[in-house]
């Protein structure tokens, strides 16, 4: 069981848990989750909270391999409006902010956000781990190497198992030294990584154990989906599903998704199967 402290309310993660995507965006990789509107960010988010989401996650700008960075106060002027408005809308929800910017997430935390997730683990901003820090707020780190633009570029492994752990290891230390209590780990499918490495990465999830960490899975209808099997990330729930029980099966705590409705039933069929 893990307890994260969520700006003074308590996250308890005593089962597998779901985080809805909601992307104030106009090209983000899945046209199905571009919220650029107000009212339908409104509308998803409250959908998301009763199909049974723990975590709401607001992203102002696509991280899809090659996709341009727009920018702080770009960020700024699509992420804040919508978590002023979920965590006005919906108090006792909670929110993480989708940034690597460690300026969006101060701003998106004061209008109600309570963690942040980054992409980068802190290597694009260098003030971002001191921030959440300062905050006291639980910290989503992710692996990835270069930059959504570059990152395909750096997708190189002897073992990228191993390297990823080595990787958290490192940045474990780095956060507990910085003051940050709660962190939740993700191997970063997708970023810097090819399809191989990614089902590697999935089958041997149960390695991230030994961090003793909360485990986020973030495939949700992904490349490494849609590509292996010749259809597109709109066609890409079923596949979506199915790698999802099998990060469920190998110990992933939170999965980030989509579509809640059918995470929510993997996490209960999974449970009543006795894992």
């Amino acid at each position: 069981m893990f307890t994260l402290n969520c700006k003074g309310r308590l996250l308890v993660i005593n089962e597998p848990v779901v985080m809805g995507i909601i992307n104030v965006t106009t090209d983000s990789f899945y046209s199905g989750s571009r919220k650029p509107v107000l009212d339908d960010v409104l509308r998803t988010a409250e959908k998301m909270l009763n199909e049974g989401a723990a975590i709401l996650d607001v992203g102002g700008q696509s991280t899809r391999p090659g996709s341009e960075d727009i920018g702080i106060d770009g960020e700024l002027q699509r992420v804040l409006p919508a978590v002023e408005a979920i965590s006005s809308r919906f108090p006792e929800s909670f929110i993480s902010v989708d940034t690597y910017y460690s300026a969006v997430a101060a701003e998106a935390v004061s209008a109600g956000a309570s963690l942040v997730n980054d992409i980068s683990s802190g290597t694009l901003d260098g003030k971002m781990i001191e921030t959440v820090a300062a905050l006291k707020i639980p910290y989503i780190a992710m692996h990835m190497k270069g930059t959504p633009k570059t990152m395909q570029q750096h997708a190189n492994y002897k073992d990228v198992s191993l390297e990823v752990l080595d990787f958290f290891i490192k940045k474990m230390e780095e956060c507990r030294k910085a003051g940050i209590h709660d962190v939740i780990i993700d191997p970063g499918f997708g970023f810097a990584k090819t399809i191989a490495h990614n089902f590697t990465l999935l089958k041997s999830l149960s390695i991230f154990e030994i961090l003793q960490k909360p485990l986020l899975v973030g495939i949700s209808r992904k490349a490494t989906i849609y590509k292996t099997l010749g259809i597109t990330a709109e066609e890409a729930l079923n596949g979506t599903t199915a790698l999802n029980t099998i990060g469920l099966l190998n110990g992933a705590n939170i999965l980030r998704v989509h579509d809640v409705k059918e995470a929510v039933e993997a996490v209960a069929l999974v449970k009543n199967c006795g894992y």
